[in-house]
């Protein structure tokens, strides 16, 4: 595939179309598979970088850019540019890739992980300055939040319109190049996160071309993109060469899936499972392993099971399960969907079975939801974990984080049962330090009309919710934006300094002892008192994670004398007639090691 614009276009639906480079008029004619392609030769300067272009449809007087445009440097309402892949020389030439299985994601935000050179929001250029800071960590792989364009300067990015171009505030697709080269070389692999499932509200010009939507099939966007509906196959192609693109051309690892619950696709071969056959092909040319992650909200193993098996062959997914277990337990929190994780019986569900509404009744639905999982033959690797993630946060009224509802004991809590437990973890970007910035939903939509409904929209929201008191941002107010921009001089104070050495000796002893990231559920067996006060969980043969959820102290039997790994907070271990005794203070947690029995005299 060319790295470099081609002029063609689909558009079974178009009568008459023509091509404008820097306004230049060429005709296009339709060949007989629907693609329109220029009626003469065109100067080779015009496949270069740099050149303006658009398409005339039908009886249109205004260019409309390039449906597989790279860069539209004045927003998806202007002109497509040329830009040509091969103008950036690669360093990663060494880059072998990185398989998920054993890392640890770092989620971020492009606009908000600096504050960029202007003080107002970040570039794809002043993260690469923060990598560094990453690799200290020791973090294995950066999920960029998407990236592609979208309308306005600033915004989540998830109501993107142009798939293939990188978001023109973010740099464009050079800057993109020089981020992914820089992880690379760093040896930090890169997680896209796409949007397959709708596009955003402005500047979607696909239907102009073609039947991309399907006006008879509606989701929580608005028309469901045609997955299975007529002229589908060409739809379908669009998103698999846009995801082959960022794995093959622009050298990424992995593609996280925005909520493929909202594909709607009554296919025989699902569109999931096209994409991963694709990309487990691309990943055998290209010699390096290529991820694709599902955020999926159906508890359904088939997302992760290989196809051979009947599944789609998928690398992983998130967990909201653990995730919501892990929170109700630490704040107490019993509300709308949290109602049925508020035990330690459901966080040890999690540990050991990966979903926790596995065909049982959720009350927030008012209904059976999930399927088991064969934890004989799934990796415990398959499911990402976390503690918050940014719908977990942006999505709370205010956009607190968990820094400002936990103590620092019990952030140091979330932290091990993540990096310590099954699954493969993710860290939100600020959280290693406790960031207290917030992470707030906010969007930055030009048109009055569309900003006002999405000011409105969100405090409608909230009102339902009777958060009381707590002030809901507007999303259009830029202070909303730059207020979610992480304040790195946090780094520089004792608490938060504290913490991120916390997290990176996690991260160490993960990666220094194997039972921690043995990818076997039969290695996990969990127990806790009558009184929920302590959670006890073991980790492979030799290892064992204690963590005390309540606010009195907890006496915890073990059966072996242990060696202290890592602690936090007050413990006390002594001999019993029945073995050992672990004294343990509220909200503390400790990881032990089996002691080396001596071998008997022979």
């Amino acid at each position: 595939m060319s790295t470099s614009v081609s002029f063609k276009v689909w558009g079974p639906t178009v009568q008459r179309m023509t091509l404008q480079v820097n306004g230049t008029a060429h005709e296009m004619a339709k060949g007989p598979d629907a693609w329109w392609r220029p009626s003469e030769y065109l100067p080779d300067e015009y496949f270069r970088s740099g050149n303006d272009y658009g398409y005339l449809v039908d009886d249109g007087d205004t260019p409309l850019p390039d449906p597989r445009t790279r860069w539209q440097p004045d927003g998806p309402h202007g002109l497509s540019r040329t830009y040509d892949l091969a103008d950036h020389q690669w360093g990663d030439q060494a880059w072998t890739g990185r398989q998920l299985a054993g890392g640890v994601i770092y989620e971020l935000h492009v606009g908000t992980f600096t504050a960029g050179p202007d003080g107002r929001g970040g570039t794809l250029d002043s993260a690469i300055e923060r990598l560094d800071h990453l690799v200290e960590l020791g973090v294995d792989f950066v999920e960029l939040m998407p990236v592609n364009e979208f309308n306005g300067e600033h915004g989540w990015g998830y109501d993107g319109v142009d798939w293939y171009a990188v978001h023109h505030a973010y740099g464009g697709p050079a800057a993109y190049q020089r981020f992914v080269d820089a992880c690379h070389q760093r040896g930090l692999g890169v997680i896209q996160d796409v949007v397959y499932n709708h596009l955003g509200p402005s500047g979607n010009y696909l239907p102009s071309f073609g039947p991309y939507l399907n006006d008879a099939v509606q989701s929580p966007w608005g028309a469901a993109i045609n997955l299975d509906g007529e002229e589908s196959d060409e739809v379908r192609r669009y998103i698999v060469e846009n995801a082959l693109m960022w794995l093959r051309d622009l050298h990424v690892d992995g593609l996280r899936l925005d909520a493929v619950h909202a594909l709607l696709d009554h296919r025989a071969v699902h569109l999931l499972e096209e994409l991963s056959t694709e990309v487990d092909a691309l990943s055998a040319f290209v010699g390096r392993p290529l991820s694709l992650i599902a955020e999926s909200d159906l508890n359904d193993p088939r997302m992760i099971t290989p196809r051979e098996a009947g599944g789609y062959g998928l690398a992983a997914q998130w967990s909201d399960d653990f995730h919501h277990a892990l929170l109700a337990n630490l704040t107490g929190d019993s509300s709308g969907y949290y109602a049925d994780f508020a035990s330690l019986e459901a966080l040890a569900k999690v540990f050991q079975t990966g979903f926790f509404h596995d065909g049982t009744v959720s009350t927030f639905r008012g209904r059976r939801h999930g399927r088991p999982m064969d934890t004989s033959r799934t990796p415990t690797w398959r499911l990402v974990v976390c503690s918050d993630n940014h719908d977990q946060i942006g999505n709370r009224a205010d956009g607190r984080r968990l820094s400002k509802t936990l103590t620092s004991d019990q952030l140091v809590l979330a932290a091990a049962l993540i990096l310590l437990g099954p699954g493969t973890p993710m860290i939100f970007m600020g959280e290693e330090w406790g960031a207290g910035t917030p992470w707030a939903f906010f969007t930055s939509h030009p048109e009055p009309e569309l900003g006002e409904a999405v000011s409105k929209g969100r405090l409608e929201e909230f009102a339902k919710m009777e958060w009381g008191d707590v002030e809901v941002p507007d999303p259009q107010d830029e202070a909303t934006f730059t207020g979610s921009i992480l304040d790195w001089s946090e780094l520089g104070e004792a608490e938060h300094a504290e913490l991120f050495a916390t997290y990176r000796e996690l991260i160490r002893l993960r990666r220094t002892h194997p039972d921690i990231t043995d990818p076997r559920f039969e290695w996990t067996s969990v127990e806790h008192d009558a009184e929920d006060r302590w959670f006890l969980v073991a980790r492979g043969e030799r290892l064992t994670i204690v963590v005390n959820f309540g606010d009195d102290d907890a006496n915890v039997p073990l059966e072996d004398d242990s060696d202290f790994l890592f602690s936090r907070g007050g413990l006390d271990l002594t001999r019993t007639e029945d073995g050992f005794n672990l004294r343990m203070d509220p909200w503390s947690m400790a990881l032990l090691e089996l002691k080396e029995r001596p071998y008997p005299h022979v």
